[in-house]
């Protein structure tokens, strides 16, 4: 049954579902790492988590002792990281047990209760459990739909619709954090766990008014059972590679998530006009830039293409592009810091800092997974596409393990690292990107 704009009903609930989703994490995501630093993680609040006596031990057998900012980066790294490696696990459940339908309204069901425990000391890390899991339920599963409502043959609609999709998605990463974080502000922490819970909620009662038009699981096509050739085994290597490289801008990248809070919390003058500015707005200008740099984007391709003989810039030389602007916002705040001081510095600069953040994503991360789409041998084109999420979980937990040093280096030594680490991805595509380039463009015989 098709709905607005020829599209199917279905469509539409999946993108609305998403939406709130996405509402639900991003605003939680914003709040958590100032959470734990400034109250959670204190003494006489600590002691109340349940099990985390135990699991502090854990981590700082791995990773040695770690004051509460560094115990707070670690805790959101492997938090963030987790949430990119288990939607790998609830596609084979899916698949293979329940079908799509029933794993979204799981996942939703269990992020609910994840959001609903945030509100409890005690309950923290249970919270951090079922929000893994209920996204590993969700996310690649509720994607996956999208692409089952089209017929194989019907690439047309399917770009269309995954760009409604995609518009879904970004309107929930610039509306959680900002009210979210109004919320936290005004009303204490739990407030704005509370309202992240509400939206998933809301998500999944808009999933299951639309459940009727939602295919309940996506076939496997026939091509999948079948070995791989020498050749596809060298793309698959090919692809492997290039995921080692965006490993490099992604970590940089993930740390606005975290230790960028944290900086901008302590740092920079948030009042203005007798209003104070609450530091989770500015992840809503991460998202934000993501959405209006998309016809600036295209926009420089073309441009570059009218100075090549039509010929567009390549998946690489886009994915090494993207590294060298990652390293450009964080030389953003290194200049700042130089030039200015550490303290009393204007909201200008983190905003700057994070639109940066916001464009160079557009160059890297949809890059990628368009190329491994474009390039991953059929039997194994979904696989891959959930092993690239694996450069997600690696530079997560690396950018958790780096955060642990923003007290021992000096503010300015601590951006210019991630600088460095983000320009290493360009770097890595000048040497590696021509002879991968040709792996890629290499037909099977």
């Amino acid at each position: 049954m098709r709905g607005i704009l020829g599209q199917p009903k279905g469509l539409y609930y999946l993108a609305a579902t998403e939406a709130w989703e996405r509402f639900s994490y991003y605003g939680m995501t914003a709040l958590v790492v100032l959470y734990m630093v400034n109250q959670l993680l204190l003494p006489g609040r600590v002691e109340n988590i349940a099990g985390f006596a135990g699991f502090r031990t854990a981590l700082e057998s791995v990773f040695g002792p770690m004051s509460t900012q560094a115990l707070a980066s670690q805790i959101f790294g492997l938090y963030s990281g987790f949430v990119y490696f288990t939607p790998m696990l609830g596609g084979w459940i899916a698949d293979r047990f329940i079908g799509q339908r029933n794993a979204v309204v799981m996942g939703a069901v269990l992020m609910s209760g994840g959001h609903l425990a945030m509100a409890f000391d005690r309950s923290f890390l249970i919270a951090l459990v079922l929000l893994i899991l209920g996204s590993g339920l969700l996310k690649g599963n509720i994607s996956a739909q999208v692409g089952a409502l089209y017929a194989v043959d019907d690439a047309a609609n399917r770009v269309r619709a995954y760009t409604v999709f995609s518009m879904a998605i970004n309107i929930g990463a610039v509306f959680g954090p900002i009210v979210c974080g109004l919320l936290a502000q005004r009303y204490g922490w739990h407030t704005g766990f509370g309202a992240a819970a509400l939206f998933i909620m809301i998500g999944l009662g808009t999933y299951l008014a639309g459940y009727r038009h939602l295919p309940a699981r996506t076939e496997r096509a026939v091509s999948a059972k079948r070995a791989l050739t020498s050749s596809e085994w060298r793309r698959v290597r090919a692809i492997c590679a290039v995921l080692a490289i965006v490993v490099l801008p992604a970590t940089s990248y993930l740390q606005c998530m975290n230790t960028a809070a944290v900086w901008t919390q302590d740092h920079v003058t948030l009042e203005r006009a007798g209003f104070v500015i609450p530091v989770p707005w500015f992840n809503a200008v991460d998202a934000a830039f993501s959405i209006l740099g998309v016809p600036v984007v295209f926009a420089i391709w073309r441009w570059q293409a009218d100075r090549r003989a039509g010929i567009e810039p390549g998946d690489l030389e886009k994915i090494g592009l993207g590294g060298w602007l990652v390293a450009s916002a964080n030389l953003i705040l290194v200049a700042a810091i130089l030039a200015l001081g550490n303290d009393g510095l204007s909201p200008v600069w983190p905003f700057l800092y994070f639109a940066m953040m916001g464009f160079s994503f557009l160059f890297y991360w949809p890059v990628t997974l368009a190329l491994v789409s474009r390039a991953a041998p059929a039997p194994v084109n979904a696989t891959m596409m959930g092993v690239a999420f694996l450069a997600l979980f690696a530079g997560s937990n690396i950018m958790g393990r780096l955060g642990g040093l923003y007290e021992a280096l000096s503010p300015a030594m601590f951006w210019g690292l991630h600088a460095a680490i983000a320009a290493a991805g360009g770097v890595a595509v000048l040497v590696f990107g021509d002879a991968i380039t040709r792996v890629l463009s290499t037909d099977d015989a």
